[in-house]
């Protein structure tokens, strides 16, 4: 089945934003979480929830998802899974992932996470999240899900 929005959702600051968008063309959304996730009371929201455990989310997600899906998630492996399925990919700051850059945004979420863990002194996730990410991903995600319908 296509035509769906996947949310990888344990930390997904935007749920409620593509939510609006899954709602506003009447997409089914799911939301994929090892649980701690309020369900919805929107019909076209369902939650799954999978095992604990590391990448059981991303896991699901990646055999679920497939051409004419959207995934929302900031995790760049996922995101490749995604991408290489046929799924079109909306990072939360509204960056979307095409077979075009991700394997160079791959290399370099790789590099960084060997100098990360080569010098311990060099940490932190990079600048906050913010209101014009959140104003990207919305604008982003709506023209992904009208290109996805096509």
């Amino acid at each position: 089945m296509s035509g769906r929005i996947f949310i990888d959702a344990d930390a997904c600051p935007v749920k409620a934003e593509a939510e609006r968008v899954a709602t506003r063309h009447g997409m089914r959304m799911i939301l994929v979480s090892n649980g701690g996730i309020r369900p919805s009371a929107n019909p076209l929201v369902e939650s799954v929830f999978v095992a604990a455990g590391p990448d059981e989310a991303d896991k699901w997600i990646a055999e679920a998802c497939g051409p004419g899906d959207v995934v929302v998630t900031g995790d760049i492996p996922l995101a490749a899974k995604c991408v290489a399925a046929g799924a079109k990919v909306v990072k939360h700051n509204g960056e979307e992932l095409t077979g075009a850059n991700i394997g160079n945004v791959l290399a370099t979420r790789d590099l960084m996470q060997d100098l990360r863990s080569a010098d311990p002194f060099r940490q932190g996730g990079g600048r906050p999240f913010s209101k014009a990410d959140r104003s990207r991903f919305l604008e982003v995600l709506e023209r992904v899900v009208r290109q996805a319908k096509l």
